[in-house]
């Protein structure tokens, strides 16, 4: 496999994908709302945490497979993919606490795994193409 990383990351997130799609429908289901969130704090909750993650794995996946591409240190990559999907599997427990009046501490955890881990990446590829081509 030419990606393994990238692969197998990209491969988490799609069931990741797949398990908040379906408590989104699940959701949906309960609620008798099939547009929208019928101001239902569930369903937002739902509908976010789905949202969150389609919006954030793209560009990580896609840094991810350009640093694997460039031959970047294997076990650089596996361990910052490894806390990405810690963290999403946190936010999506977190938003799932969160919204019922738990603690947001898993939520929080998620969102700076996250963030740090996407920043890290792209900080990686910035350095890399300012060491080869400049």
């Amino acid at each position: 496999m030419t990606l393994p990383v990238t692969g197998l990351a990209a491969a988490i997130c799609a069931l990741l994908l797949i398990y908040c799609a379906y408590a989104t429908v699940k959701v949906r289901l309960a609620t008798q709302i099939g547009f929208g969130d019928g101001d239902s704090p569930d369903l937002l909750a739902a509908r976010r945490t789905h949202a969150n993650l389609s919006e954030h794995a793209p560009i990580f996946l896609i840094m991810l497979g350009v640093l694997e591409l460039a031959n970047a240190d294997h076990r650089g990559i596996t361990i910052i993919a490894a806390v990405f999907l810690i963290g999403r599997v946190a936010h999506i427990v977190g938003m799932a606490q969160h919204h019922k009046g738990g603690s947001p501490r898993f939520r929080q955890l998620g969102v700076l795994a996250t963030w740090l881990t996407t920043i890290a990446l792209a900080l990686w590829i910035v350095f890399l193409f300012v060491t080869m081509h400049l």
